[in-house]
């Protein structure tokens, strides 16, 4: 199959089987490719919760419009964004990219202060809006991953951001859950999984400039 099968597979899936678990080494794979996702500097200013916990789970189950997904799938996972701004942030990226390409840290000092001076500049909502962004970006390589290795999954934006917070405790750590996701197995009770997928035809879509 190429990507595209892969891609026609997947949908948004309502209903898991909750005796299906994802297996540890899929788990991995799958999280390999969050970890390998693009970022804005290469910054990475976001931290990925799984959850398998059902005791937690049933908590924000109560904060996600009651949606069955949260508690069913096989894991959840919490995309978070960083909300405070700290040179340190990039100071750290800068150690981390010398010691991965054998470069001399000092020779990076002037492309440091440009990430600086540019994400230093942005105002508290900006930045937290900027950082937020990046995790649909990681979501849209769990989803892909996911459908390559025939792991359902289902992309979520319908819960309690600040009840989540709460409990999980981002807030003091300078973390916002920015959008969440659940995957595992689909059940065959989910009517939603043989349904034809819903797109817009490619003229309707893409307009090309030459």
């Amino acid at each position: 199959m190429n990507l595209n099968d892969h891609l026609q597979w997947r949908y948004a899936t309502k209903k898991f089987n909750k005796e299906k678990k994802v297996s540890e080494e899929t788990l991995q794979e799958i999280l390999h490719s969050v970890q390998l996702s693009p970022s804005s500097y290469g910054l990475q200013l976001f931290k990925v919760l799984v959850i398998s916990n059902d005791e937690v789970r049933e908590k924000l189950k109560l904060v996600s419009m009651g949606q069955s997904q949260i508690t069913d799938a096989s894991h959840l996972i919490v995309f978070c964004n960083f909300t405070n701004y700290d040179s340190q942030q990039i100071d750290d990226y800068l150690e981390l990219k010398a010691q991965t390409q054998s470069i001399i840290l000092k020779d990076l000092e002037a492309y440091g202060n440009v990430m600086k001076d540019n994400v230093g500049a942005m105002d508290a909502d900006t930045y937290k809006n900027w950082t937020a962004k990046q995790t649909y970006i990681a979501l849209g390589n769990l989803l892909t991953s996911c459908a390559t290795h025939k792991v359902d999954a289902c992309p979520m934006e319908g819960f309690e951001v600040e009840k989540y917070n709460e409990i999980l405790g981002l807030s003091e750590k300078g973390l916002n859950a920015a959008v969440i996701a659940t995957i595992g197995y689909r059940s065959e009770e989910d009517r939603t999984k043989d349904q034809a997928k819903v797109r817009k035809p490619m003229a309707n879509l893409f307009e090309f400039h030459k």
